[in-house]
This record gives C-alpha cells, structure tokens and sequence, in this order.
C-alpha cells in the first residue's frame, strides 16, 4: 500500500522520558531537596509508572551529576556546593560571550524579533512570580544567541552546563523582584548591541548577565 506523504505525527513520550523530565524538574526546583534520598518506588507511585523506567531516569540523572546512587543501598540528590556557582557560571559566562561576539556579526532580523519577545515574556514571568517559567525564558533567550553563533562545540558545552545552573538559578529567581529586573534590562542592552552589529558590546553585556547573579547568588546562599 502507498504510505501518505501528508500527516501530523503525534508526539510520543516513552515512561523513562517523562520520569527523567519529572524528576529532574524537581530536582532542579527543589522539591526534591539537595541530599535527600529518593526511592525509586515512591517515585514510580508519583508519577505513574512501573519502577523499570524511574530507574532508568535515574541511571540518567545519576551520569547527569544529579544524583548519587549507591547500588544496593539508596540514592540521593545531589548536594549543592557553593564553590560550584564561581566555577559553572564564569564557564557558562566565557562561552556565552563568544556566542554573543559571533552572532552581533551573522544574527539575522527574526532572530533579533525572536529575543524581544522572549525578553518581554521573561519581564512579564518575573512580574507575575514565575520562577520557572522565567528561567526558562531566560534560557530560551539565551539559546537564540547560541544557536545564531552556529557552533555545535559551544552549543553542546553550555547545554550540559545549563543542566546543573537551572539549580541556581532558580534560587535567583525566587528573589524579590527588584533583584531580577535587572536581568531584563541586561537583555535589552544585548539586544541593542546585536542590532547595531557591536560584537564588543554584546559580548561585554552577555558576560555582565551571568556574572551579576553568580556574584548575587554566591552571597545568598
């Protein structure tokens, strides 16, 4: 028979998928807390699924630096380590300034249009008390500046980094208000410099974005 060439195939998620995105999501928002040990039929119970694919999300977040598993006997969040913030964020804020720096040169109009709005969507998160949605708006904005440098070796560096910052990120944007809008206006500065072609300039204020919370958070937590 002829296979159609015109369809909508629907979004499939396997049980080990949705486990892992569960899970990290509540690791990374603290309802799993830093050192608290997690059990893999508890969790199975929460979200509704047979203990085989929690534990497999598990063997994941286990290899993401997540958690600690200890075979036989339990397993547990990882615990946050202070130190971690200089070294992760001025990692993330080097690579981020050279996305930056290659993009004011090559980004193209639909991507500019694309981060005001997503700047405007992240002012909004923060005004409505949206922790979550505002880091992943942030990240989203972020991303747009990646993808336009168009180079898959820094692209793959800060996505594996994003993963373990989401943690303290998410504590910076739990902060009262004044504290975060700043962010916003940062990203209005990057947006300028992309517009004007100033690689200098956008690379500066890309490095001010992530360096301005890691110096916050390392004092608050």
């Amino acid at each position: 028979m002829p296979i159609p060439s015109h369809f909508t195939t629907p979004i499939k998620i396997s049980a080990k998928e949705r486990a892992l995105s569960q899970i990290q999501r509540w690791i990374i928002d603290g309802t799993l807390l830093p050192g608290e040990k997690i059990g893999d039929a508890e969790l199975a119970e929460a979200l509704g699924v047979s203990r085989t694919p929690v534990r497999e999300a598990l063997q994941i977040l286990e290899v993401q630096k997540l958690v600690e598993v200890y075979p036989g006997n339990y397993t547990k969040v990882k615990s946050l380590e202070k130190s971690d913030i200089l070294k992760m964020y001025s990692t993330l804020a080097s690579l981020h300034a050279l996305a930056a720096e290659t993009a004011a040169s090559v980004i193209v109009p639909e991507q500019i249009e694309q981060l005001k709005q997503l700047n405007a969507e992240f002012s909004a998160a923060i005004e409505q008390g949206l922790p979550f949605q505002a880091m992943e708006l942030d990240e989203q904005f972020h991303n747009v500046i990646v993808e336009a440098a168009d180079n898959e070796y820094l692209a793959s560096y800060s996505a594996s980094l994003q993963v373990h910052i989401r943690r303290f990120k998410y504590v910076f944007l739990k902060q009262p208000v004044q504290a975060t809008h700043v962010s916003a206006e940062e990203h209005q500065a990057i947006i300028e410099a992309m517009e004007a072609g100033d690689p200098e300039r956008a690379s500066a204020m890309m490095k001010q974005n992530l360096l301005r919370p890691m110096r916050e958070l390392y004092a608050i937590i």
